[in-house]
């Protein structure tokens, strides 16, 4: 009798692309799943071949709009009651990941609520990559496998053999990051201070260190709008650098981030594949996420510790 295969991998509409990738690591093929999709908008996921007793990987950003999380959700629940023996959603980008908390009165915690939503519809276990904040894994009454975007990025930057490299963060909140690469990169590091008027909008920024004559590199978690990242390297060619290029774990790059990227002192914008890039920048460079995640589904399948990926 031919042997059962113990896991398979399936994907949502939007992270086809990488759920490929993954599976041509893994030397498996792509799991069968239709979404039937109605006039209204509404539609329906049914996985097209058994997987009872099998250990699902869904493959899933839930990056705006919300379809990409409602896919997701439907394909946990259709697992679930088609007896899959584990469900494991692989989600490089946790959507809604910014509202962690009440910045305000009478505001939701979206990632709570989206961790709720995960977890009554079936999961087991997450995998996802660069939380906008590491405490957020605490959401979750499931194991977590928290990766790092830093393990596809690092070598990266020290394959451009930069001779005078200094890391930089472009706001204040980013300083736990940037410092964790200059550490491992030994080379010093410089904030950026800003101040907003509101979401998506900067009033002011200064740095704080010195920048003349470096090649520096800022570092974030995810570029939106990219109004922040352009102008601190704006502001450190202002202030001398002699060269600015930037890296981040998510390519969100919503509305006019790839004009703002485009017309900025960024000579590089690199970010991982976690999410497709439609824009048409030809500063953007993405670096695939494939082998992280699946050499993080083999530790899973076999019961093997994950930390051997964290390089910092």
């Amino acid at each position: 009798m031919e042997e059962k295969k113990k896991f398979k991998v399936f994907s949502g509409t939007k992270s086809r692309y990488l759920a490929e990738k993954i599976c041509a690591s893994l030397g498996c093929e792509l799991g069968n799943l239709s979404i039937t999709k109605f006039s209204d908008g509404e539609f329906e996921v049914c996985f097209e071949e058994s997987i009872r007793g099998v250990d699902v990987f869904l493959v899933q950003s839930t990056f705006p709009n919300a379809d990409n999380l409602m896919e997701l959700l439907l394909m946990i629940d259709a697992a679930k009651r088609a007896s899959a023996r584990t469900i494991n959603a692989v989600v490089p980008y946790f959507g809604w990941a910014r509202q962690d908390r009440k910045s305000k009165p009478r505001v939701s915690i979206a990632a709570k609520l989206v961790a709720d939503m995960l977890s009554v519809a079936g999961i087991n276990r997450l995998i996802t990559m660069d939380l906008h904040a590491d405490q957020e894994q605490g959401f979750f009454n499931v194991p977590v496998d928290h990766l790092y975007a830093s393990s596809v990025l690092l070598p990266y930057i020290q394959s451009l053999n930069l001779e005078n490299l200094i890391i930089a963060t472009p706001d204040v909140g980013g300083t736990k990051r940037a410092s964790t690469y200059s550490k491992y990169l030994n080379c010093p590091m410089v904030l950026c201070n800003k101040t907003r008027k509101k979401a998506n909008e900067v009033a002011h920024m200064e740095i704080i260190g010195d920048v003349e004559g470096a090649d520096v590199i800022l570092v974030d978690d995810m570029v939106d709008t990219a109004g922040t990242i352009t102008k601190a390297a704006d502001l450190m060619k202002q202030n001398g650098a002699r060269s600015v290029r930037a890296i981040a774990s998510h390519c969100v790059m919503s509305g006019p981030a790839s004009e703002r990227l485009a017309a900025s002192s960024i000579e590089e914008m690199v970010f991982t594949d976690s999410i497709p890039y439609s824009g048409n920048c030809s500063k953007v460079k993405q670096l695939s996420i494939a082998e992280l995640l699946a050499t993080t589904i083999r530790c899973v399948e076999d019961n093997e510790s994950i930390s051997k990926q964290y390089l910092t």
